[in-house]
Formats: structure tokens, C-alpha cells, sequence
């Protein structure tokens, strides 16, 4: 009887280390996706800024030659 009680318990502690290592996981893979989406969210911005300022730059020129 003693040894099903503590055969039990070990399945139990298993099962939760394991529950707790694959949450632990899921997190850092949820902080990846979200340093990748950041990563991307800067490039885009990166990329409208330098847009924004080419439109400047070519209005300012396509003044000075009227």
C-alpha cells in the first residue's frame, strides 16, 4: 500500500515538473514572438521615417527649380 501511495505521488510530482517546464517554454516562446514583432515594428518605422524624409527632401527640391 505504501508503495502505490509514493508511486503515485512521484507521478504526481513528475507530471507537474513537467507541466511547469512546458509553461515555462511556452513563455519563452511567446517572448520571442513578441521581440520579433517589436523587430519588426521598428524596421517598419525605420522605413516610413526614411520615406517621410525623402518626400521632404524631393518637395523641397521640386520647389527650388520652379
Amino acid at each position: 500500500m505504501r508503495l502505490a501511495r509514493r508511486q503515485a505521488q512521484l507521478a504526481v510530482l513528475a507530471l507537474c515538473g513537467a507541466l511547469g517546464a512546458s509553461s515555462l517554454t511556452g513563455c519563452e516562446t511567446t517572448q520571442e514572438k513578441a521581440a520579433a514583432h517589436q523587430a519588426e515594428s521598428e524596421q517598419i518605422l525605420k522605413a516610413r521615417a526614411k520615406r517621410q524624409q525623402q518626400k521632404k527632401h524631393h518637395g523641397k527640391h521640386q520647389k527650388e527649380k520652379r
